[in-house]
């Protein structure tokens, strides 16, 4: 008698979806227009009914966290690597982290729009507070690696760390916007290193 095999169905079908569906969001992001998405939207260009995408996230903002995700999770272990380089100054660190920023900005132009907040105008506002965690996080880093410098001799002890560490982030910020506002053409890491000489300077 032959025996019956029970086969479970593995679930990296629901895995690519949710993949496939973020992807999707991010390119519509990259539109210069930026018109407001919708799921409507994103299920017409995966060719879905809008209950499958839900199936998937339970709400729009929980599809622009699963892209949150994935900006911090990038962003912070890039930071990471940059600190465990033991052939780097502090100060040499700073820059690759303002480099790293720029960057993933001009290789993620929708994930610059969610993180410059113009693609959350109209969602929950809960996903601009988390925006803020995470830019708030990034400046801790470059913080922290300012005040390494400190301690290496590379600034003053009177150096104003977390001044200079917002400062920095102000620049990128302004950066990143200048990218979105001018339909991706003003690239944010235009100029190279030499436009960051007075981030790296007591």
């Amino acid at each position: 008698m032959m025996q019956t095999v029970s086969i479970t169905r593995p679930r990296r079908n629901k895995i690519d979806r949710r993949t496939q569906i973020l992807q999707v969001l991010a390119q519509l992001l990259e539109n210069p227009r930026g018109e407001k998405i919708t799921t409507a939207l994103i299920a017409q260009k995966l060719e879905l009914s809008e209950a499958s995408l839900y199936r998937n996230f339970v709400s729009k903002a929980a599809m622009f966290d699963g892209l949150l995700d994935f900006i911090e999770q990038s962003l912070l272990s890039l930071f990471t690597q940059i600190r465990d380089q033991q052939d780097m100054t502090p100060t040499m660190k700073v820059q690759a982290m303002i480099n790293v920023m720029l960057d993933f900005a001009k290789a993620n132009p929708g994930m610059t729009r969610v993180l410059t907040g113009l693609a959350l105008v109209y969602e929950h506002e809960r996903l601009q507070e988390r925006v803020n965690r995470i830019l708030d996080a990034l400046e801790a880093n470059i913080r922290q690696t300012y005040k390494l410098a400190m301690a290496a001799g590379e600034f003053p002890a009177d150096f104003n760390a977390k001044g200079r560490a917002n400062l920095v982030m102000c620049f990128v910020m302004g950066r990143w916007t200048r990218y979105v506002t001018t339909g991706f053409k003003s690239l944010p890491n235009e100029g190279g290193p030499v436009t960051f000489a007075p981030f790296l300077c007591a």
